[in-house]
C-alpha cells in the first residue's frame, strides 16, 4: 500500500505548485535524468542530489543497475557536487576498414550525449555512447587536471553470472566462473562478462594510449559493484578512455567491434604494406630451435610449402645469421618475423638502431614481449613504439602485454596481442570457450593455437584445429612443428586454406561454460569451428548463416584413435538445415561451406607457390675493401616464371657509392637471366669490419599475390690500419665478438651481464691491469694485416666466482689453429707465447672445459702484440 505520507506530500506539492507557492528550500529536488538509446538499449544518466550514475536497460530489463560516475582529482572532486552547464545530442556514423578482425569492413552508429558540468568551478564533460552493441562513456577534463582516481562504477544484477579474471599486468590467468556478488573482494581484468537471464554485459576500455592510465575493476565483498581503479595512483589528463559494457545476447557479445568502434582512427594512411598471415614458430614445441639456424631454415620450408606467410624466430636467435635466413626466406615468399625482449627498445636511441637494423635486413615484423604493465609510462612506451615500427612498415606482435583496447583500429599494423592464458601455459580446455566470449571479443588474441604433438592433449585433434576459427588473429603463430602437422595431413589441408583475416562472423551456437561454435566468412567461403568441453555428445550445428541456395559442405572430424588425422567427409546443405556431428571428450569439429556447383567436390583453393629463382653474385667470397678503394660487384638474376617489374640493384653501406644505375626489365622472360655490374666506391671515412653489401631482384609474379624479393649479398671486410708497436689485444678494435655471459670486458673481468660492470682481472690472486675478461663460450677477433709476428698472454679462470670452472683456451690465425691449451682449472695463470707472423686475422676463443658452461669465467690477461712500426 502507497505511503500516506508520501500521497500527501505529493498533494502537497501539487497544490503548491498551482497556487504559484514557492517549495520550501528543504525539499531534496527531483532527480535530472537523460536517456541515451539505440536499438534494444537504453542508457541513463541520473544527476541526484550533484551526483551522477548511470543505468542501462535492454528491452526494458536491468543489464546494468543506477552505479556511480566521475573523477577525483586533486583540484576538486568531481564525482560530487557537480552541476549542468550545457547538454549537447549527435549521432556519430563512421566508416572505416580494419586490416585484421571479425569484418574488414565497419560501418557504426552510435547515439551520442554531451553533459557540460561543474563541480567547484571545474569544468568536466561526460560522453556517453550508446550503439546497437553496447554503451560506453568518457570523461573530458578541459582544465587537464591530475587525476587520482575515478568513481565509475559497473552494477550488474546481484544475482548474474560472471566470469572474472584474476587480474595481473600480464592478463594471463584463468577466468574464474562465479556470481556478480559472491565473487571475492579484489581487482579483476578487463573484460568481465556477466549473465543476467538472457542478457550478457562484457565490461572493458577502450581508446587507451599514454595520455592516460590503464585500469581494472576492483570488486567490494558482498555487492555487485565492479568500480574503475586506474594502474597509476595519479595522472594529469585531459580525457579519459571509453568505459564500455558491450551488451545483448551471446551473438550481440561474439560480434560486437564496439571496442574498435570507440577507438580513435587509424593514424596510417598506406596500409599496403601490412600483410596479416600463417606463421610457422618453432619455440612452444622445440625451445632451443630459434638459436638452430638450419632448423629455421626447415620452419621456412615448411611455411613455403604450405603457403604460410611467415615465420617467427623466437628467443635465442642470433644477429650473424639472421640476415642470410631472411634472404633465404624471401626467395621462397616467406617473411621472417623476430622476437624481442621490449626492454631492448626502451629507449629512443634503442629503437632508433635496432629497428633500422632488422628492417636493414629485411625483416618483416617484430614480437616484443614481457611488457607486463597498465601504468601509463608503459603506454607511453606502446605509443612510441608504434610510431616507430609504422614509420619503418614493421608490423607489430605484443606478447606479455595488456589487452588491445582497439588499438589495431588506431595502429593497423598491430597483428595481434596475447594477454590470454595461451597453449605456452598449456590451459586444459575447460578454459577454452569462454574466450570467445571475453578476450577475443576486444581485438586478435595471440594464443597460439593447434598444438598437435605438444603440451598437455587433452583437447582433441579437431578441438586445436578449430581452435584458429573460434580465436580471431591477424598472425596465427601455430604452435606445433612441421613433422606434427605432416603427420596429419587432413587438419594440415584445413589449416592451409583457413584466412586470418574475415569478411564476416556469425555465432551459431554455444556457452562460455560449455562450448561455441562460430561462422567466418572469406570471400565465398565460410569456415565453421565448433569446441566443446566436458563428455563426448552429438553437437547439431544450425546453418542459418549460409546464403541461399545449395552449399558443398566439408566437414573434418575427430578419428576414432586418440590423436589420429581428422576424417573428412562432403555433405550437400542449404541455411534451412543442420550439420550433426558426434564429437569425442573436450573435443569439436571443422567444416568449410562454398557454393554447390556441377562437378565441385572440395572448396579448397588452389594454394600459390612462389616461383623458383636464383641471384648469383660476385665476388662469391670474402673481399677486402680498404677505404678509398674501389670493388666490382655483380648479380645475375633468373626465375622459372615469367617476372614482371623486374628491378636489379645493390644496397650500399653509408659513405659507399656508385654511379651505375639499377638494371630494370618491365617483362622477363622464364630462363633468361638479367646480369648488372656496379663498380663501387668504398668511402674514405666507411666503419671497419664486416659488412654486407645486398644485390637484390624485386618483381611480380603470375600466380603470386605480392612483390617478391630475391637478395644475395657480397661479404665485404673494411680493414682498419694494422697494429704497430707492441699493443695490447684489449686497446684494439674488435672485428667480431661472441661471449657466452655479457660483452667481452676490456681491461675487466666479466662478472654479470651488464657492460661495464666487471671487477680487476684477477687471476690465482694476482691482479693484472690489462687484458680481456670473456665468459665461455667466447670469441674476439682483431685484424694484425700481416704486420705483427708475436703474441704473449697470461691465461686462466677469474678468481670472482664462487664455484670453480673449466675452460680451454684456443688461438687460431686465419682459421688456423696455431695454440690449445688445452683444459684448464682454477689455478696460477698459463703463459701463452705464440709466433703469429703473416696472420691477417688473429681469433681468440674459449671454450667449456666439457662440463657445462657455469662459472667459466676466463680471462686473457696482458694480451700483448709485437708488430711493425
Amino acid at each position: 500500500m502507497p505511503s500516506l505520507t508520501r500521497l500527501t506530500a505529493a498533494a502537497v506539492a501539487a497544490a503548491c505548485a498551482v497556487a504559484g507557492t514557492v517549495v520550501p528550500a528543504s525539499a531534496a529536488p527531483a532527480p535530472r535524468t537523460w536517456t541515451v538509446a539505440r536499438g534494444e538499449l537504453s542508457a541513463t544518466v541520473a544527476l541526484t542530489d550533484g551526483t551522477l550514475s548511470l543505468s542501462v536497460t535492454r528491452q526494458g530489463r536491468t543489464v546494468l543497475a543506477p552505479a556511480p560516475l566521475g573523477v577525483h582529482t586533486t583540484d576538486a572532486d568531481l564525482s560530487s557536487g557537480l552541476r549542468v552547464v550545457d547538454t549537447a545530442r549527435r549521432t556519430v556514423v563512421e566508416r572505416y576498414r580494419m586490416t585484421t578482425g571479425k569484418r574488414l569492413d565497419r560501418l557504426n552508429h552510435l547515439s551520442e550525449l554531451r553533459l557540460s558540468l561543474r563541480a567547484a568551478d571545474i569544468p568536466l564533460t561526460l560522453v556517453v555512447r550508446t550503439a546497437a552493441d553496447g554503451v560506453a562513456l568518457r570523461y573530458e577534463l578541459p582544465s587537464a587536471p591530475t587525476v587520482t582516481g575515478e568513481a565509475t562504477t559497473f552494477s550488474p544484477p546481484a544475482d548474474a553470472k560472471a566470469w572474472l579474471l584474476p587480474y595481473n599486468a600480464w592478463y594471463e590467468a584463468n577466468r574464474v566462473a562465479t556470481t556478480a556478488t559472491e565473487a571475492p573482494a579484489g581487482d579483476y581484468g578487463n573484460p568481465s562478462l556477466f549473465q543476467s537471464g538472457e542478457d550478457f554485459a562484457l565490461l572493458t576500455e577502450s581508446d587507451v594510449d599514454g595520455s592516460y592510465s590503464g585500469s581494472r575493476l576492483r570488486h567490494t565483498a558482498g555487492t555487485a559493484d565492479y568500480r574503475v581503479a586506474l594502474a597509476d595512483d595519479q595522472v594529469t589528463a585531459s580525457r579519459t578512455p571509453w568505459r564500455t559494457a558491450i551488451i545483448g545476447d551471446l551473438a550481440t557479445v561474439a560480434e560486437s567491434t564496439l571496442v574498435d568502434d570507440l577507438a580513435s582512427p587509424s593514424r596510417i594512411a598506406d596500409t599496403s604494406w601490412i600483410r596479416p598471415g600463417k606463421v610457422a614458430w618453432s619455440w612452444l614445441s622445440e625451445h632451443s630451435s630459434p638459436s638452430d639456424f638450419q632448423r629455421q631454415k626447415d620452419f621456412v620450408d615448411f611455411a613455403a610449402e604450405n603457403n604460410w606467410s611467415a615465420v617467427l624466430v623466437d628467443e635465442g636467435w642470433s644477429a650473424e645469421w639472421v640476415p642470410e635466413l631472411v634472404r633465404y626466406a624471401r626467395a621462397r615468399g616467406v617473411e621472417i618475423l623476430l622476437w624481442f625482449h621490449w626492454t631492448r627498445l626502451d629507449t629512443a636511441e634503442e629503437r632508433d638502431s635496432v629497428l633500422p637494423l632488422v628492417k636493414s635486413w629485411g625483416v618483416s615484423g617484430v614480437k616484443l614481449d614481457f611488457m607486463e604493465s597498465d601504468t601509463q609510462a608503459r603506454y607511453q612506451w606502446y605509443d612510441e613504439v608504434l610510431a616507430r615500427t609504422a614509420e619503418l612498415e614493421l608490423m607489430v606482435n605484443f606478447h606479455g602485454s595488456t589487452i588491445p583496447h582497439g588499438l589495431a583500429r588506431t595502429w593497423p599494423h598491430i597483428m595481434t596481442m596475447e594477454a590470454v592464458r595461451g597453449a605456452e601455459n598449456y590451459p586444459l580446455p575447460v578454459n577454452n570457450p569462454v574466450q570467445a566470449f571475453t578476450r577475443n571479443v576486444v581485438g586478435s588474441m595471440d594464443y597460439t593455437p593447434v598444438s598437435l604433438d605438444t603440451g598437455l592433449q587433452q583437447a582433441s585433434v579437431a578441438h586445436e584445429v578449430a581452435l584458429p576459427v573460434i580465436y580471431e588473429s591477424g598472425w596465427q603463430h601455430f604452435a606445433d612443428n612441421p613433422e606434427a602437422y605432416t603427420r596429419h595431413p587432413e587438419a594440415l589441408r584445413y589449416l592451409n586454406q583457413l584466412p586470418t583475416v574475415w569478411d564476416e562472423t556469425r555465432f551459431v551456437a554455444g556457452h562460455p561454460s560449455s562450448g561455441t561454435t562460430l561462422a567466418r566468412r572469406s570471400g565465398e567461403r565460410w569456415f565453421l569451428g565448433a569446441i566443446t568441453t566436458g563428455d563426448a555428445r552429438t553437437l547439431t550445428t544450425p546453418l542459418t548463416f549460409l546464403g541461399a541456395g545449395r552449399w558443398l559442405i566439408e566437414i573434418r572430424r575427430d578419428a576414432p584413435a586418440p590423436r589420429a588425422d581428422l576424417i573428412r567427409t562432403g555433405v550437400i546443405r542449404t541455411a534451412a538445415d543442420a550439420l550433426t556431428v558426434d564429437v569425442p571428450r573436450d573435443g569439436g569439429f571443422v567444416a568449410v561451406a562454398c557454393r554447390a556447383r556441377p562437378g565441385r567436390t572440395t572448396c579448397d583453393h588452389p594454394l600459390p607457390q612462389a616461383p623458383t629463382s636464383t641471384l648469383e653474385v660476385t665476388p662469391g667470397s670474402e673481399v677486402d675493401t680498404p677505404p678509398g678503394s674501389t670493388v666490382a660487384i655483380t648479380a645475375t638474376f633468373t626465375t622459372d616464371r615469367d617476372a614482371r617489374h623486374v628491378r636489379l640493384s645493390p644496397t650500399l653501406p653509408e659513405g659507399w657509392t656508385t654511379a651505375d644505375p639499377p638494371v630494370s626489365r618491365a617483362h622477363l622472360p622464364a630462363g633468361t637471366p638479367l646480369t648488372g655490374t656496379w663498380n663501387v666506391h668504398v668511402g674514405q671515412s666507411s666503419s671497419t669490419g664486416y659488412v654486407d653489401v645486398p644485390l637484390a631482384a624485386t618483381f611480380t609474379a603470375p600466380r603470386w599475390p605480392h612483390p617478391l624479393h630475391v637478395e644475395e649479398a657480397v661479404r665485404a671486410f673494411v680493414p682498419p690500419p694494422p697494429p704497430t708497436g707492441r699493443p695490447y689485444v684489449s686497446d684494439l678494435p674488435f672485428v667480431t665478438e661472441t661471449n657466452g655471459w655479457g660483452p667481452v670486458e676490456r681491461d675487466r673481468s666479466v662478472n654479470e651481464s651488464a657492460a661495464g660492470d666487471g671487477n680487476p682481472l684477477t687471476i690465482d690472486g694476482v691482479v693484472h691491469d690489462k687484458g680481456l675478461g670473456t665468459h665461455a663460450p667466447s670469441t674476439v677477433t682483431v685484424y694484425l694485416g700481416a704486420n705483427c709476428t708475436r703474441f704473449t698472454a697470461l691465461v686462466g679462470l677469474d678468481d670472482e666466482t664462487t664455484e670453480p670452472g673449466s675452460v680451454t683456451f684456443t688461438i687460431t690465425a686465419d682459421g688456423v689453429p696455431l695454440h690449445d691449451t688445452g683444459v684448464l682449472r682454477p689455478g696460477p695463470a698459463v703463459p701463452v707465447d705464440v709466433d703469429v707472423t703473416g696472420a691477417r686475422l688473429l681469433t681468440l676463443q674459449v671454450t667449456d672445459g666439457g662440463d657445462n658452461k657455469n662459472f667459466d669465467h676466463a680471462d686473457w690477461a696482458i694480451p700483448q702484440l709485437t708488430c711493425h712500426t
